[in-house]
């Protein structure tokens, strides 16, 4: 033990660079200061860009503190490898106890005038790019159609009318509006710019490159934004470049004279520039506000091989050619595009205690260098057939992210513009450790691994739920494996997997490991490994509703798991996938698609329902499995550990977790940051309370019987019955009811137990409509859905 302590104080230590023993320069920066200080506590410098000019020619250590006040950067803050490097490090932090902001949004100078029907309008002075507008501190939308709905599931407001010929027709001039779309299969999104219009009412259009399975878009879920004539709403705005006037509705209880109306003009703040020949080192930015930057979702992107990504290699901070840098306690928020981005090499580099919220698109991205992979194909149905493949493992150089940390970060509401996004992207990377972040409101994943290349990841002690909140047939961790061994035509793939195993290991070359995560998805699964992801150890965590999805792969081991009401969804296994699945908690029926083989071991299992454990049997497997009925120690308050003299424990041989080791770390992040809502585990066998459980169009109803139901809901009188699960992918009201949501009433008839339930259905399908009562977030919620 001691040794072992000693060791790590040495390595805790290597990694720090420079101790007190070394000369130190500090110097100040204050926006209100005069021009021409000297960077002293007396006269400060007014520009940070004069203070890292001055420390950049100062051969010590060098902390810049940056005084209270709002720094509007007309450029972004590079940082080089003359800042920071083996001789010297650099510190750029907020002076203790004043809050420093740094923003492109610059103020508007306006004069306003009524102009019609409540709306006002001002000239725009200068020529500014007009992107994104931020009334008092808060982000308004521009004039669309749909109207802005909070409650709305896609782009607060879709409509299949967005681009109708007949509306597009009342349109003068629609170039320079938007047309953002859903995937037609919900795998994300699609971006354009309108161009024009022809005389049938059709758009013009350019974009459409921001997603890389490219399938047309949605027929109903579009909307249509920067419109004049759908200026039509408190709230909203339109800005006429060609007249230099800014059109605004104003809320009712707005003065507009008392505005401060704002505008930000950078895709990013602060850039880290190196190479990995001359990189940036030794540079931490700390406690600093970071904010408005503009939108980048008609940007370049470019594929990330074969996944169903593309990507625009940018954000508010830009990690490009770094070791040992870091943004530590740091405040990302409205933001239009990335917030954080790894590009390409970067070592032991890292975000942490961090709160991002309310960022454009994906908030932290690692995503390496194409040229580093071998034998690449960049889209799903491309192969580079096998007497041309580099059959060589790893990468082929060393120009991507490894070795880097995102650690104790808030990471919330995200996504707001583009859709195909993620709280943590890791694409051809390796080695990166996500541990203690608390991850939730997000339109697709938690945490996204691109594919396979190159392994080696930890995700540990994340909090991550409600995600999926906007697309479909996804998971709050997702992967795909589409490595150099993966082919679009299955038998294809089986053939080369059988001849040439070697391949399925060349690109996740070090195993990728999931553990000790609290995770909740109720549009898809806790947990889904998709095409080819292979190489995984999946193990402690808690799986609060969606399952865990297996599809074909190799070599993933899933062990003592939580499965809370679902089970393990195997899809399309190989018949010696090698694949384990042993001394987890499931309380669903297996949910099989095409298994040709059961891997190396699916046994020693604990089933709540005897009807599953049979089930599974007939499969084959489970041999040693038990049947039994769980005591979870407090379910309710989020402790889903067993009891100590549980035959799951003494027979099952699972062992006990950590429940309350998940999510955000510091205080101050732990004081913001919210918690899943916690299930009712059907926790007793099915078979035997068959008649208390009823199922419609994928929705699993059961009477609120019980104390910890009624809790679970908010529900503080006997009435509702309970929404156990919703099939993610098969329920076609997914958009309106939820789990733990409580049924109150059906086309007006109360529903307090599941009898009523059933009768209130009974009819339901002679109309083209229903109407249900819910209670959702200690609130009733009228939902119209139609069948």
């Amino acid at each position: 033990m001691k040794t072992q302590r000693i060791k790590t104080i040495l390595l805790f230590l290597s990694t720090i660079p420079f101790m007190s023993i070394y000369a130190q320069s500090i110097y100040y920066v204050s926006p209100h200061a005069l021009s021409g200080g000297d960077g002293s506590l007396a006269a400060p410098f007014h520009l940070i860009h004069e203070a890292v000019e001055k420390a950049r020619k100062d051969k010590n250590c060098t902390t810049i503190y940056l005084r209270e006040g709002k720094y509007i950067l007309d450029k972004p803050l590079v940082l080089t490898s003359d800042d920071g490097n083996d001789l010297k490090e650099l510190v750029i932090k907020n002076y203790p106890g004043e809050k420093a902001i740094i923003s492109s949004g610059i103020i508007l100078d306006l004069k306003w005038e009524k102009y019609r029907n409540g709306m006002m309008r001002a000239t725009v002075k200068g020529n500014p790019v007009m992107d994104m507008l931020i009334v008092n501190g808060d982000l308004k939308s521009m004039a669309r159609y749909p109207d802005y709905d909070k409650n709305a599931v896609r782009f607060n407001g879709t409509s299949a009318l967005a681009t109708a010929p007949e509306r597009v027709k009342k349109w003068k001039h629609p170039e320079g509006g938007y047309l953002h779309a859903m995937h037609s299969h919900d795998w994300g999104d699609f971006h354009y710019r309108i161009t024009g219009k022809n005389e049938k009412g059709e758009l013009q259009l350019e974009g459409g490159w921001q997603n890389n399975r490219p399938m047309g878009i949605h027929n109903e879920n579009r909307m249509v934004e920067n419109i004049f004539e759908e200026l039509d709403v408190p709230g909203e705005w339109y800005y006429n470049k060609e007249e230099g006037r800014l059109y605004y509705y104003p809320l009712p209880d707005e003065k507009i004279n008392e505005l401060t109306f704002e505008t930000p003009q950078l895709k990013n703040l602060i850039e880290f520039a190196g190479t990995l020949s001359a990189p940036v080192k030794n540079i931490t930015i700390e406690g600093i506000e970071l904010t408005q930057t503009i939108r980048t979702f008609m940007e370049h992107y470019e594929p990330l091989l074969r996944s169903d990504w593309t990507i625009y290699r940018g954000g508010t901070v830009i990690f490009r050619g770094t070791e040992k840098c870091a943004l530590r306690d740091c405040y990302i928020h409205n933001v239009g595009g990335n917030g954080v981005f790894f590009d390409k090499y970067n070592r032991y580099s890292a975000v942490t205690g961090s709160y991002l919220t309310s960022i454009g698109a994906s908030a932290i991205c690692f995503v390496g260098d194409v040229a580093g992979v071998r034998s690449p194909s960049f889209k799903y149905g491309e192969f580079v057939p096998l007497d041309k493949m580099d059959d060589a493992k790893g990468p082929q150089n060393d120009n991507h992210p490894a070795y880097c940390e995102v650690y104790d970060n808030l990471i919330c509401t995200i996504g707001l513009f583009e859709k195909q996004i993620t709280g943590v992207e890791l694409s051809m990377c390796r080695n990166i450790t996500v541990s203690h972040n608390s991850i939730y409101n997000t339109p697709r994943a938690g945490i996204n691994i691109s594919e396979g290349t190159w392994g080696g990841h930890i995700i540990e002690y994340n909090d991550i739920f409600n995600t999926v909140k906007e697309t479909g047939d996804h998971g709050t961790i997702n992967s795909w494996g589409r490595d150099r061994f993966w082919h679009p035509d299955y038998n294809v793939m089986t053939q080369i997997t059988d001849e040439n195993p070697a391949l399925i290991l060349a690109d996740v070359v070090e195993p990728i490991i999931i553990r000790h995560n609290r995770l909740r998805c109720d549009r898809g699964w806790d947990i889904d490994l998709d095409d080819g992801s292979s190489n995984y150890r999946i193990y402690n965590n808690l799986c609060l509703n969606g399952g865990i999805k297996l599809r074909e792969g190799f070599y993933r081991t899933v062990e003592n798991n939580i499965i809370v009401n679902n089970t393990l969804h195997p899809h399309l296994w190989f018949k010696n996938s090698g694949d384990v699945f042993s001394r987890n908690i499931v309380m669903t029926k297996y949910k099989p698609i095409r298994v040709y083989g059961w891997g190396r071991e699916v046994d020693y299992n604990i089933f709540t329902d005897s009807l599953a454990y049979l089930a599974a049997r007939q499969l084959g497997g489970d041999a040693h499995s038990i049947v039994t009925t769980i005591r979870f120690m407090d379910a309710a308050k989020g402790n889903f550990n067993v009891v100590d003299d549980s035959d799951v424990i003494t027979k099952g041989g699972f062992r006990n977790f950590s429940m309350n080791n998940f999510g955000v770390l510091s205080s101050h992040l732990k004081q913001l940051a919210e918690s899943p809502v916690m299930p009712v585990p059907l926790v007793t066998d099915n078979a035997l309370n068959a008649a208390k459980i009823m199922l419609w169009k994928g929705v699993t109803f059961k009477s609120l019987d019980t104390l910890e139901e009624r809790s679970a809901t908010g529900m503080d009188m006997e009435r509702g019955v309970y929404v156990v699960s919703v099939d993610a992918l098969g329920s076609p009201v997914r958009d309106f009811i939820a789990p733990n949501d409580a049924v109150l009433s059906v086309n007006g008839k109360p529903v307090n137990y599941l009898d009523d339930m059933k009768e209130a259905l009974k009819n339901v399908n002679t109309r083209k409509n229903v109407e249900f009562v819910i209670f959702r977030n200690q609130k009733e919620h009228k939902v119209i859905i139609p069948l």
